[in-house]
C-alpha cells in the first residue's frame, strides 16, 4: 500500500485522472481518514499539530524521529526491518540504512521511553527489526 499526502490542487488533478481512466478499468475509490491523534498510555502523538507528548509534557523531536515514531505507532504490533523503516521515513533506497535507523531509534527511545534501556513502546525484534507496542507500558514481549 502506498500512502500519498496531496495538496488540494494535486488532489483535483488525481481525481480528474482517475475519472478519465475509470471508464477503461474498474476502480473502487477508498476513503482514508487519517487518525489525527495516536494515543497510548503515557504517550500522545497529535499528527495534525506534529506534536508529541510524554506524560502530558511536550517532547521535541527531529523530523526523522517524528516521522519514524508516527510510522511505527500507526502500525502497532507490525514488525518492520531497518530497510523498511528507512525507505518509509527517508524516502530513499536502503543501501546503507543500518546506522541511520539505529541512531534515530536510539535517540527516539531516549526521548519517549520511560526507561530507554527497557523500552516499552519501540521494541527490538532480534534478527528482524523493530515494532511499536501500543499496549500498556511495562509489557514484556
Amino acid at each position: 500500500m502506498i500512502l500519498l499526502t496531496l495538496n488540494e490542487h494535486e488532489e483535483t488533478v488525481i481525481d480528474k485522472i482517475i475519472s478519465a481512466i475509470s471508464d477503461c478499468i474498474q476502480i473502487e475509490p477508498m476513503e482514508i481518514t487519517p487518525i489525527s491523534v495516536l494515543s497510548f498510555p503515557g504517550l500522545e502523538i497529535r499528527q495534525s499539530q506534529r506534536r508529541v507528548f510524554k506524560d502530558e509534557e511536550e517532547v521535541n523531536l527531529t523530523r526523522l524521529e517524528y516521522n519514524t515514531l508516527v510510522f511505527l505507532a500507526s502500525n502497532p504490533g507490525i514488525v518492520f526491518t531497518q530497510a523498511q523503516i528507512f525507505e518509509a521515513v527517508w524516502n530513499m533506497d536502503s543501501d546503507s540504512c543500518h546506522s541511520s535507523v539505529v541512531n534515530v531509534i536510539y535517540n527516539l527511545r531516549k526521548k519517549i521511553e520511560p526507561d530507554s534501556k527497557k523500552p516499552t513502546y519501540i521494541k527490538t525484534v532480534l534478527g528482524v527489526g523493530y515494532k511499536f507496542d501500543g499496549e500498556t507500558p511495562g509489557n514484556d514481549d
